[in-house]
């Protein structure tokens, strides 16, 4: 008989908890559940989630299979709590065992957390242990995903292998009644990971001397260099100005918006105004950079030049919080520390390296970073969450799919990559890899995949990647499949298949797929970007798209969007006239060699891409001829719409093609230019374009709608970061009785086309190889 139920003929039953209940004080609030309820057992971590062996009354164990889910911390995610009968063994009292490694390995690991209230109110209390302790955390906050090695989910599987628990740190580790129970991170001043600063020339210091001199250094207008959770970052004293200059200098980081860190949620209103769901996220568990819509207030100068938004977070380690104690600087630059476009630095080594040209000092501390992560950004648009890039807070949780996949490594893309593992109905989503252009990137990525597979389990039976015959990430795929099917997706059907997952379609019924971004191969050869599908699983139709321009150059006219801008007016029929924006940003001599190259179609790919249409009208209304960084022309334009407000939009041909609808700009190009060159501001004319591209996908919807019966939208690609096309178009069809999709749980951008690639390719139910 259990203890405290003598006269009650009890059961015992073995309860198996799946889903995120490792690292998040599960095993703790079970033990303690169990006491309530006077029940005996036991619990352990396995590979698979949490394992109970649970003895006592029938009416306790009822309940403690209810609660086991209901009650569960506020970090954990229970998706399944399975019991079976055992034998009753007449135990007494309950106790936690040791981890049983081995078998399948199906639980879930959770991301990185910001630091908690309470672990907060003792960093600042003089009386307590761990005041301004830098690596403060409890079972509720912390570190997990960048510190795992390996499952079960136990210190020594963590890079907190390395530093042995003091007497104190140990007793609260095994007493079921405090906050850092079975809390594997936990650590101390005595017994944790401690801090360095090195600046050259100057003796190196260590722990509160450490974090004084890097606070002087800020103070006096330096660079640093921050070892965080996953990765360094490069800090600045945002309020000096010269800081920033000497910084954006440093890093050859052109005009590209820096992410701010403030001091908390009165610094941020100081600069912007907030909206309850941007002070949900600022404030969470995740704290990623939320972008924040610039109103006219003064910002730190040359922080954000021409962006319509300001990107801000709140700390999120005990360190972050140091740095920015009072009094010092409540605004500090911290943005991802690496040369553009190559991976974040993790390695004190590399740092040491790699750095030295872009800072005056190095803060650091001796705690392994093992699993890159980078900061996730996010904004709002209509009073939701929409992810521009799910890394840290956020991976590696996996995303639930509608339909069960087949073991699979879905690749994603060049750009913004991410990649995802999948298995039956979970997919397990990368943090951001980055650009794959450089050797750096693709290591990074071949070491990410790894890692996750050892975390997730997951061993693909096939990979799946991009149709773009010169992606690096089809070449990984091709050159590790040791026999393995490769399956290939079309860019634009990975993009709309995402969004149809996230929002829980079995495929059963098309919708209609707006795909709007800068670049996607094509079934025909082209660069599409401006496409109209009807869409499912197994297949799409393109039903509409921008009429095709010839792009001269590639990249050449992606990074100069004046060139862009040349060949539409080309395409159009317009003339290059003196004094246009674009025709000056172009020497003559340019200006002949482009004439020719349009002429000849030489070393020219025709696209229907929109990104590369917003770029052309970006330069032609003098806003943007030079993009120092992915999508500047774009982002500058929208700023300026913004900054102009709603207007009466310019229309686009539509006629009926061979293969559907074609979308002519030639009418909004020769609208644009009659504008300009009546001294039009740019806002207006930025503003009347993006109503003219809201107004085109309402025309194609309702056109396509009537044929083919299919009133659910889904909107996906680059294009859609854009928060007032975004919500334009949803706006627009939602008047016209359309059910509009968009992206909340991964990015619109091709960090969300691996999820599409999986749905596509590696459903259990597709067994076409290509």
């Amino acid at each position: 008989m259990t203890a405290g139920h003598p006269a009650i003929e009890h059961e015992r039953r073995r309860v198996a908890v799946r889903g995120l209940v490792q690292g998040v004080g599960f095993r703790p609030f079970v033990h303690t559940l169990a006491g309530e309820l006077g029940l005996a057992g036991s619990v352990t971590n396995t590979g698979e989630g949490v394992l109970v062996e649970v003895e006592g009354g029938r009416d306790a164990l009822d309940a403690f299979c209810r609660r086991v889910a209901g009650d569960a911390p506020p970090l954990a995610r229970v998706d399944a709590v399975e019991h079976t009968p055992l034998a009753v063994t007449g135990a007494t009292g309950f106790r936690i065992v040791a981890s049983r490694p081995g078998g399948p390995r199906t639980t879930l690991i959770p991301p990185d957390t910001a630091v908690c209230a309470d672990c907060l109110a003792e960093l600042a209390d003089p009386a307590d242990r761990r005041h301004r302790h830098p690596f403060i955390s409890c079972v509720n906050c912390g570190p997990r995903h960048t510190i795992v090695t390996g499952l079960p989910y136990d210190r020594a599987n963590t890079t907190m292998a390395g530093f042995p628990m003091c007497p104190d740190c140990a007793r609260e580790y095994t007493d079921p009644a405090d906050r850092r129970f079975h809390a594997q991170p936990i650590a101390c001043h005595a017994c944790g990971p401690a801090l360095g600063l090195t600046v050259p020339g100057r003796p190196a210091l260590a722990g509160e001397d450490a974090l004084a001199g890097a606070r002087r250094l800020l103070a006096e207008g330096a660079v640093l260099a921050v070892k965080g959770i996953g990765g360094y970052h490069l800090a600045c004293d945002a309020r000096d100005p010269a800081a920033v200059a000497l910084l954006r200098r440093r890093k050859r980081r052109g005009d590209k918006p820096f992410a701010l860190m403030a001091r908390d949620l009165a610094t941020v209103e100081g600069l912007l105004p907030l909206g309850a769901v941007e002070r949900e996220l600022l404030t969470g568990p995740a704290r990623p950079i939320v972008l924040l819509r610039r109103t006219g207030r003064p910002v730190p100068e040359g922080v954000a030049p021409g962006g319509p938004d300001l990107g801000v977070m709140l700390p999120y380690t005990p360190l972050h919080h140091l740095l920015l104690t009072a009094p010092g600087s409540d605004l500090l630059v911290m943005t991802s520390a690496n040369l553009s476009g190559e991976p974040i630095v993790t390695e004190d080594r590399e740092a040491l390296e790699r750095l030295a040209p872009l800072v005056d000092g190095w803060l650091t501390h001796d705690r392994p970073i093992h699993v890159p992560c980078e900061d996730s950004v996010v904004r709002v648009v209509d009073g939701e969450q929409l992810p521009l890039r799910r890394s840290r807070g956020y991976a590696p949780l996996p995303l639930p799919l509608p339909v069960p996949v087949r073991p699979a490594l879905a690749v994603g893309g060049d750009l913004k990559n991410a990649f995802a593992l999948a298995r039956g109905g979970y997919a397990w989503l990368s943090g951001h890899i980055g650009d794959m252009d450089d050797l750096a990137t693709l290591r990074a990525f071949g070491r990410a995949v790894e890692q996750l597979g050892t975390v997730s389990g997951v061993r693909p039976e096939l990979l799946v990647a991009d149709r773009h015959p010169g992606y690096r990430s089809l070449r990984h795929a091709e050159r590790t499949a040791a026999g393995r099917p490769v399956h290939r997706v079309q860019h634009h059907h990975a993009h709309i298949a995402a969004v149809m997952a996230e929002h829980g379609l079995d495929g059963g019924r098309p919708v209609l797929g707006v795909a709007f971004d800068g670049t996607g191969y094509g079934e025909d050869g082209a660069i599409w970007g401006g496409e109209v599908l009807l869409a499912d699983y197994d297949r799409f139709r393109r039903l509409a798209h921008l009429g095709y321009v010839p792009l001269p150059g590639g990249d050449a006219a992606v990074e100069r969007p004046y060139r862009t801008a040349l060949a539409h007016l080309r395409a159009a029929g317009l003339p290059w006239t003196p004094g246009m924006p674009p025709v000056d940003a172009c020497g003559e001599e340019e200006l002949r060699v482009l004439g020719r190259q349009l002429e000849r179609g030489l070393h020219c790919v025709p696209t229907s891409s929109m990104g590369r249409l917003f770029d052309a009208v970006s330069a032609l209304a003098g806003v943007c001829q030079r993009a120092g960084y992915e999508a500047q022309a774009a982002i500058e334009l929208e700023a300026a719409a913004c900054g102009f407000g709603p207007a009466e939009g310019y229309r686009f041909g539509l006629s009926a093609g061979a293969d559907g609808w074609i979308a002519d700009p030639g009418p909004v190009l020769a609208s644009v230019v009659a504008e300009v060159a009546a001294g039009a501001p740019a806002g207006l004319v930025a503003a009347r374009f993006h109503a003219a591209v809201a107004d085109l996908v309402r025309r194609i919807c309702a056109a396509v709608r009537d044929r083919h019966g299919t009133t659910v939208v889904a909107l996906s690609g680059g294009v859609f970061a854009n928060a007032l096309l975004s919500s334009a178009c949803a706006s627009g069809l939602g008047e016209d009785g359309f059910t509009v999709l968009r992206h909340r749980r991964v990015p619109p951008n091709d960090g969300g086309l691996a999820l599409g690639q999986l749905m596509v390719a590696a459903r259990s139910s597709a067994t076409r190889e290509e």
